[in-house]
């Protein structure tokens, strides 16, 4: 492939001509908002048509990681703000909610088309807690819906950062199914946890001493099964 601006020969995955610096990709799918070689006229991932307009704007959040101003864009109609340099980006809280309810929409019409990501695939090495571009503060890192295996980086009141193609990712899971399997394993979870406090309630409910004159109810029904118990094997074997 060869840079628009200058000719340059550069590598198909780059994002920056090593030789006049012009940028070479950026977000511009409105579908899954992957990124595209500039002057694509459709996504390389996807193949939606591409729809990205540059907003003028006169205050420019920072990126978290690179500290410059980032340009307001729209994907679509996503209102996102991207950073020029390393092509991260930034979804305000209504946003996002709109993007993730519209692609689960989908995924609920096409069905899941493609596998769920596999364990481990994707997880940084080198961690850095990174502030929130409005109120500054460090941002939790949360593995999206708890079994992506996209890490990305929130602000539970203003967005959530992320890190080049992540929302593409993200996008992907969601279409896949993930949400779906994330709310099945959370009730999953809720009804081991149920059991579990169950279990331990008449664990010490049969440990407890009881007053004089008083019957333990799980007692008396723990010995009503271990003789019905008794006599189910008597019958089997003995008779």
């Amino acid at each position: 492939m060869n840079c628009p601006t200058c000719g340059a020969p550069v590598p198909s995955d780059a994002t920056q001509c090593e030789y006049c610096g012009s940028r070479l990709a950026l977000a511009a799918c409105p579908s899954c908002f992957g990124m595209v070689f500039a002057g694509a006229k459709f996504c390389s991932h996807c193949g939606a048509a591409i729809e990205r307009t540059e907003v003028a704007s006169q205050v420019k959040e920072l990126c978290p990681r690179c500290r410059l101003g980032m340009e307001e864009v729209l994907i679509g109609k996503a209102k996102l703000h991207e950073c020029p340099k390393c092509q991260g980006i930034w979804a305000d809280t209504d946003t996002l909610q709109q993007i993730y309810s519209d692609r689960e929409q989908q995924a609920a019409v096409l069905g899941t088309a493609a596998p769920l990501p596999q364990e481990g695939e994707g997880f940084e090495t080198n961690i850095r807690y990174i502030p929130c571009p409005v109120c500054n503060k460090l941002m939790n890192r949360i593995n999206f819906a708890h079994c992506s295996h996209v890490i990305v980086d929130v602000c539970r009141e203003h967005g959530t950062w992320f890190d080049k193609d992540e929302l593409r990712r993200i996008v992907e899971f969601i279409r896949a199914g993930g949400l779906d399997k994330a709310r099945a394993d959370q009730i999953t979870e809720l009804e081991r946890q149920r059991e579990e406090l169950r279990s331990d309630r008449i664990s010490q409910s049969l440990s407890m001493p009881m007053p004089a004159g008083q019957s333990n109810y799980y007692g008396d029904v723990g010995m009503g099964l271990a003789s019905a118990a008794g006599h189910l094997i008597e019958g089997l074997f003995f008779k």
